[in-house]
């Protein structure tokens, strides 16, 4: 029997295309508008729950920097034109001070400065000169999608891929696989492309090969 093909991987460069806004539309506007050079604030923080996508959404932005011609920094501990600074809320002793120079250094410099943490500035365990320096510029919550706009967001990219996707075929994406959009969104994509090898249309019964074959690997 020819293997299936479940090349369920990560896409090889985060995309902010690929983000859903879903509730979070002010943050992508301030997002956008920071790499458009319009933005009268240039500092922001966003913080969110586990799964929420601040990972993917800081990546993707720094992408998004790069193909602009910035110079980029993506630990958080040097200053540059852009600065990308994930998971703070983890940082050491030592990574919070290294933080908060590069902080100062930036926002004197009129740069860029984007980071994320599981909570907002004041309840984060870092130092206090460090709060207060995350909560100068924006600070955003990062709402995660419901089901129903997850639902909408599986359509929408279905049609995309050019096939209409069944509500039973997405419920059961919702219950059986990993609840991140990203991760919906790239089962979505392995479930296109292994109909096309089947030659078999999108249905549940074709899913769930999909997925017993991706247990198996």
């Amino acid at each position: 029997m020819q293997q299936l093909l479940l090349d369920i991987r990560p896409p090889a460069r985060p995309e902010l295309a690929r983000f859903v806004a879903g509730r979070n539309v002010e943050l992508m506007a301030q997002l956008q508008a920071m790499l458009d050079g319009s933005a009268a604030e240039r500092m922001v923080y966003v913080w969110g729950a586990p799964g929420s996508g601040k990972s993917y959404l800081l990546a993707a932005w720094a992408h998004a920097c790069r193909a602009r011609g910035l110079d980029v920094d993506v630990t958080g501990f040097n200053a540059a034109q852009a600065v990308v600074a994930d998971r703070v809320d983890a940082w050491d002793a030592a990574q919070q001070r290294a933080g908060f120079a590069a902080f100062n250094r930036v926002r004197e410099a009129g740069g860029l400065w984007l980071a994320a943490g599981k909570a907002a500035p004041a309840e984060l365990p870092v130092m206090p000169e460090l709060q207060t320096r995350l909560g100068w510029g924006l600070v955003f919550q990062l709402h995660g999608l419901d089901d129903a706009e997850k639902r909408a967001a599986l359509a929408q990219h279905a049609e995309t891929l050019g096939f209409r996707l069944e509500p039973q075929v997405a419920d059961y994406l919702l219950n059986h696989t990993a609840r991140d959009m990203q991760s919906l969104l790239r089962v979505l994509e392995a479930l296109d492309r292994f109909s096309l090898e089947m030659r078999r249309p999108i249905t549940l019964p074709l899913l769930r090969q999909l997925l017993s074959g991706a247990g198996r690997r």
